[in-house]
């Protein structure tokens, strides 16, 4: 996990940048970022409640990236930066996270 952190520096350099990208780019780094928040997440013990799972906006604009506006790059590829940051700071901490869903 050592080159999370240059990850993260690319994928933000990327969202400052998504003139330069083409949508199959930003589909590979988008599904490259949701495995490592899947890989991290596993490591830190967090399962994520169904429907209430933040990863899911990033799924759709790797999914959508050819449809959706560059704007959507730029936000989808910061978030997925942002979620690995907070991630790796955890997973590097040793701390694990036992999340329970709360009943209405």
């Amino acid at each position: 996990m050592s080159n999370t952190p240059n990850f993260i520096a690319e994928l933000v350099r990327a969202a400052n940048e998504t003139e330069r990208l083409t949508a199959v780019e930003v589909t590979r780094m988008l599904d490259r970022a949701i495995a490592t928040v899947q890989e991290l997440r596993e490591q830190a013990g967090i399962t994520p409640i169904v429907g209430r799972d933040a990863l899911i906006y990033v799924q759709t604009v790797s999914a959508g990236s050819d449809r959706v506006p560059r704007e959507e790059w730029h936000h989808g590829l910061l978030h997925a930066a942002e979620m690995i940051r907070d991630l790796h700071i955890v997973v590097d901490s040793g701390t694990r996270i036992n999340i329970t869903a709360r009943r209405p």
